[in-house]
């Protein structure tokens, strides 16, 4: 399934893995439009014309008794599948941003309050002060550093899962016109 929905330049490797598989998980039993789109892939691969490459494909799935509608329901079905992973994947970033951010800023809050306490007792508590100073600009960078990875992992996700989005509708479309 990589080969054809992983054609796209740019696309974030992991998360094109991550959504072949669901995919590969819920194939339907039987001929559908997953099996369209691999025999329309390997007609496409021999230079054939799009036109000719769909109306191919379609005359070989016809003969084991799919429809127009079986591909488009089919489609759909698969959409539904990598609409439902990307739910699942902003739920588990949601959690990770909670996680790995809002923990470290509830943590850099807390510090702060320390440090002005540790301010009235310079003269006793001047190494804790260093110390949660410290702390403090570690955490500022850890901060940063997670909110750059995670915003960098869901702009990757959302691309691909965009991707291939797009290539399914311009199949649908493409069913619609040829078929």
């Amino acid at each position: 399934m990589k080969a054809f929905f992983g054609a796209m330049h740019g696309l974030d490797e992991k998360s094109l893995q991550f959504l072949i598989s669901a995919l590969e998980k819920n194939n339907l039993p039987g001929f559908d439009y997953i099996e369209f789109k691999q025999s329309l892939s390997k007609l496409l691969a021999m230079d054939m014309d799009e036109s000719t490459a769909f109306k191919s494909a379609y005359a070989t799935a016809s003969t084991v008794g799919v429809t127009k509608d079986k591909l488009k329901q089919t489609a759909l079905h698969y959409q539904k599948i990598l609409t439902k992973e990307k739910a699942q994947f902003d739920n588990a970033l949601k959690k990770q941003m909670v996680q790995r951010v809002e923990g470290k800023h509830t943590e850099v809050e807390r510090l702060k309050k320390q440090v002005v306490e540790y301010e009235k007792k310079i003269e006793e508590l001047k190494q804790r002060i260093e110390s949660a100073t410290t702390t403090i600009e570690q955490a500022d960078a850890q901060i940063e550093s997670a909110k750059t990875k995670i915003e960098s992992t869901r702009e990757a996700f959302d691309f691909t899962h965009q991707s291939i989005m797009n290539q399914i509708n311009i199949d649908i479309q493409n069913i619609e016109q040829y078929l």
